[in-house]
């Protein structure tokens, strides 16, 4: 199995590959974690990671400049059918929009919109940092066996997606509202969280990544 996560700029790529290779290992997958720019390695993975970190507009605009590499994505997970995961703004950019400076297009492949947190309650802190619990709303979900209500994950984010379906939300998180934690759609899914900085919960979620078949 070729796992590849997709280089272009955004995201600190070694600590989620250190995290994919020590899931592999841990499950005893024979797995290749490949950090790529090249379109071509993407387009043919059994596996497609998109990070993301910083800003919705910045990121859409690294992973435009990588010549082919949004068709690439597209031909894995849309024409193929390939495992999806998008980590924080990698997720966000699944989002028919993002709101944060100016309306920027994301992929489309989960309808909703990518939105600032509230900032109703003084004592939260926006950039929200740090962790907070899980409330899972979709146990059945491969890719959440064995992660449950109350689990603790690492947050570093301003934005949030709100997705249109709420059959899309397979996890929340409280922050001054209900956050989405984990999206899923078909062969795709996303964390808001970061898993590779997540520990044990983390490393959970992408075994069950790299084990699931959708």
């Amino acid at each position: 199995m070729t796992v590849a996560i997709i280089d272009y700029g955004s995201g600190n790529l070694r600590s989620a590959a250190k995290a994919f290779e020590r899931a592999a290992s841990d499950s005893g997958q024979d797995v290749r974690i490949a950090v790529t720019a090249d379109p071509d390695v993407v387009a043919a993975a059994d596996r497609v990671v998109l990070p993301g970190v910083g800003a919705f507009s910045d990121c859409l605009q690294g992973l435009q400049s990588v010549g082919g590499m949004r068709q690439a994505i597209t031909t894995a997970v849309i024409e193929r059918g390939r495992p999806f995961l998008g980590i924080c703004v990698g997720m966000q950019l699944l989002a028919t929009v993002g709101h944060e400076h100016g309306d920027h297009p994301g992929f489309g492949w989960i309808p909703g919109h990518v939105v600032p947190l509230a900032n109703g309650d003084a004592r939260l802190k926006i950039p929200q940092m740090g962790w907070n619990s899980l409330r899972i709303a979709a146990p059945a979900h491969p890719v959440l066996t064995g992660l449950a209500t109350g689990d603790h994950v690492y947050f570093v984010h301003s934005y949030h997606l709100v997705p249109d379906d709420t059959a899309d939300r397979l996890a929340e998180v409280d922050y001054g509202e209900p956050i989405v934690a984990v999206v899923g759609h078909g062969t795709m899914v996303g964390t808001q969280f970061h898993p590779e900085k997540s520990q044990d919960v983390g490393l959970r979620l992408i075994r069950n990544f790299l084990a699931w078949r959708p």
